[in-house]
């Protein structure tokens, strides 16, 4: 079943006299559960495509359609609400609160939505193997355990779609392949749709399908073998 579906999605910048076209007319539809690799080079345009897939950049023409709601129709309360209730971001950077703890920086969502439960947040922490860093502060933990904590932050709610922007960009290659291998068995565990973008076709391969964006389109759609 579709959960998220694109139409004729376009969106483009304007840098001083010029106009730079970053989507072209992109259709796309994401089942349910799927694990979706948004690839390509450098300004190809896979970012923009899934913070407009997210809800977090308004295109200038076409639509996305969140299990059949007009995403872009909706109010901005409304948006909020759904990405709230329905969607999880991980970025490349983690954005922790160095100030917070890793179980008080993955009890946020939880405490935006009014609960502030102390057990899933620790529940969370032990799934992605941290129950020993529950008080540790962002500083004394490894890029790779940081990078975790946010895993965690994005999954306590359990949402229906993570969208993952370069989750793997501040690690090295092993713990690169580590993180991405967790992500994908804790999402497919909870049935959660992940569409991630990652400039590395190997991290890639682990996935459901691998899109190639390339010129502002989808040049490739790539069904994984493994």
């Amino acid at each position: 079943m579709s959960l998220i579906t694109a139409t004729d999605l376009h969106r483009g910048y304007s840098v001083g006299k010029k106009r730079i076209e970053v989507l072209r007319g992109i259709d796309l539809t994401i089942q349910k559960g799927e694990k979706i690799f948004l690839c390509g080079p450098s300004g190809a345009g896979k970012t923009t495509l899934m913070y407009t897939l997210a809800g977090l950049e308004r295109p200038e023409q076409g639509a996305v359609h969140i299990d059949g709601m007009n995403l872009y129709k909706l109010s901005k309360r409304q948006q909020a609400k759904l990405r709230n209730a329905r969607m999880s971001y991980i970025f490349q950077n983690y954005y922790l609160m160095p100030e917070l703890t890793a179980l008080e920086n993955v009890m946020i969502p939880a405490m935006i939505g009014g609960k502030g439960d102390e057990s899933a947040a620790k529940s969370t922490l032990d799934r992605v193997g941290l129950s020993h860093r529950y008080d540790h502060l962002p500083a004394e933990l490894s890029g790779g355990e940081q990078q975790r904590v946010a895993i965690a932050r994005a999954l306590v709610n359990k949402p229906e779609i993570i969208f993952a922007d370069e989750p793997t960009g501040n690690l090295d290659s092993k713990n690169g392949e580590q993180v991405m291998k967790l992500l994908l068995e804790l999402t497919s565990e909870d049935h959660t749709t992940l569409v991630v973008v990652t400039h590395d076709l190997s991290l890639a391969k682990f996935g459901d399908r691998t899109l190639i964006v390339k010129d502002g389109n989808i040049s490739s759609n790539e069904t994984a073998t493994n």
